[in-house]
């Protein structure tokens, strides 16, 4: 009998450290926002995977562990079935994070005043990882047309020098949700590979294809992809397990793997914790009907934000995502400058987002909203943000000696 999932369910996070909530104060300045920034959901994580981490937290001892025998090939069996790529037992490494990750191959494969290649806007960290490793950030940014993101090949072509090591790839694309197709990620790897440029993908919203659409693995487009990239993934994403640290690296080079491989292995950062295993093969040997669910869910939530703004709001419209829970919404027509933008949705909205800027030029009059949450918690966020934004239009069409009354 097929079951079924309750997305709807609201779960109180306050109180057990959730950096979604109990984080607020710090970073916004005020505990009583609607949470919609940090990317994980606020849907209650699988119940396989729970009762899998229960079962084995009946056992009073936590000691050394090793990996048991269906944890590769659980990530084997899912790589093929969900994305069509085969990978082999040898060329997987556990990492202790998708971040983590992309620190460690800076320190490995690249030296203090490397040039490192990112596509703004994008993920925050690309930038923040390198510029903390003492490495120089190259910016390739990403062309918008018609309410997509393209990569720029000829901008690219002009930037790489002799100093450019490593290119961060997200794929699929945060925030805007790109699902890059197979031949734009074709062309990206031959580029690379002409300059010998090692292409570093993170790959975490890979499972969260939307729409019909489906994710193509980078390393799989082609063999001079497959042998000029690391690929970084894990369940985390798609079923919010983060915390966890359940993150896996596939480097189908065999020069590339044992230089990585031997460094992990070395300072013993490839051995995944007993929750982090018992999770991972719990999600991937019994998760395809509850990501399934899930992403009709999100589709639901995606809709509703896009239909409301449309009615309600059309100066601020919705990127609808190819991947992910994450809305790259356009407010740009509001006409607000960056300090007045975050005002609104912060302390006028009372509304966590991710703003724009964070993820580098191109950014600029964008936030970026988590709609992996229950419907009535975006229904009376999306009424707050109408209440103030209809306010501040009313204000600002009023004549000056309406305004000074106002003011007064």
């Amino acid at each position: 009998m097929q079951t079924t999932y309750n997305f709807d369910k609201t779960v109180d996070r306050r109180g057990t450290n959730a950096l979604k909530v109990d984080a607020l104060q710090a970073r916004y300045g005020a505990a009583d926002l609607i949470p919609l920034w940090v990317a994980d959901m606020d849907f209650e994580t699988p119940p396989f995977i729970v009762d899998a981490l229960k079962a084995r937290m009946e056992h009073p001892i936590f000691g050394y562990t090793q990996i048991p025998q269906g944890y590769w090939p659980s990530i084997i069996g899912w790589m093929e079935e969900m994305h069509g790529w085969r990978v082999k037992q040898e060329w997987l490494c556990y990492i202790p994070g998708i971040v983590t990750g992309i620190g460690l191959a800076l320190n490995v494969f690249t030296e203090a005043g490397d040039k490192i290649i990112i596509q703004p806007p994008v993920y925050h960290p690309f930038r923040l990882v390198p510029e903390a490793n003492g490495r120089t950030i190259a910016y390739n940014p990403l062309r918008l047309a018609n309410d997509r993101y393209e990569m720029d090949f000829e901008q690219l072509e002009r930037l790489i020098d002799d100093r450019c090591k490593l290119l961060i790839l997200a794929n699929p694309h945060n925030p805007g949700g790109v699902v890059w197709s197979r031949e734009t990620l074709q062309q990206l790897a031959d580029i690379c590979a002409r300059h010998r440029l090692t292409v570093i993908a993170d790959e975490i919203h890979a499972d969260m294809a939307l729409y019909g659409n489906r994710h193509v693995p980078f390393a799989s487009v082609s063999e001079a992809a497959a042998q000029g990239s690391i690929t970084f993934n894990a369940p985390s994403k798609t079923f919010n397990i983060a915390g966890l640290k359940s993150s896996f690296a596939v480097v189908p080079n065999a020069a590339l793997r044992a230089r990585f491989y031997s460094w992990l292995r070395a300072n013993e950062l490839n051995e995944p914790s007993i929750p982090a295993i018992i999770a991972t093969e719990a999600a991937y040997t019994h998760g395809r009907e509850w990501l399934r669910q899930m992403l009709l869910y999100v589709e639901g939530n995606v809709e509703y934000v896009a239909q409301f703004l449309s009615s309600h709001i059309p100066a601020i419209r919705v990127m609808r995502p190819q991947a992910s829970f994450l809305v790259w919404l356009d407010c740009r027509k509001l006409g607000l400058g960056h300090a007045a933008l975050v005002d609104l949705f912060v302390n006028r909205a009372k509304l966590a987002l991710n703003d724009g800027e964070m993820f580098g030029p191109g950014g600029e009059g964008f936030m970026r909203l988590n709609v992996g949450t229950p419907r009535s918690t975006l229904e009376r966020a999306m009424k707050q943000l109408e209440e103030v934004v209809h306010i501040t239009t009313s204000f600002a069409k009023m004549a000056p000696t309406e305004c000074s009354k106002t003011i007064s």
